[in-house]
């Protein structure tokens, strides 16, 4: 099966569809079938950069699907990729050993009350009701 996503006047992705293989010119077909502006994306990421979802921004002069911004302090690289304004911990950044880890994610609201911080964490082996919060503070993880 292929895919054609819908893009508004504005370049936003509406639906993604799937097509029949035996369409020669799905994008046409969608057009002409639907009405709309449809541009054909693939699972598999082999062209126009990765596979479309709804509200993706489409960019006409790359001719590539770019992904939601996830947080209003990222910004898109040389490479059109969402970047952190603070690195992400590395792999051995995250783990303590073996069996133990940081579970990380971006917390937006302590980014723009403080913009020297961003990444959060909880150990994997606290298993309490209230589980300890780590900040990362650039070189390590330290009590929030």
């Amino acid at each position: 099966m292929a895919y054609v996503a819908e893009i508004d006047s504005n370049n936003v992705v509406l639906r993604v569809l799937k097509v029949g293989d035996d369409i020669a010119d799905k994008e046409a077909w969608a057009a002409n079938a639907l009405g709309g502006t449809w541009k054909q994306t693939y699972k598999d990421g082999s062209q126009r950069k990765q596979y479309a979802g709804i509200n993706y921004t489409y960019n006409p002069e790359k001719d590539i699907f770019i992904e939601n911004q996830p947080y209003s302090s990222w910004s898109l690289d040389d490479n059109d990729d969402w970047q952190p304004p603070i690195a992400r911990p590395t792999e051995d950044q995250l783990f303590i050993d073996e069996n133990t880890f940081y579970a990380c994610s971006w917390n937006e609201s302590a980014h723009q009350a403080d913009n020297t911080k961003g990444w959060e964490a909880i150990r994997s082996d606290d298993t309490s009701e209230n589980p300890t919060i780590y900040s990362w503070n650039g070189s390590s993880w330290v009590q929030a």
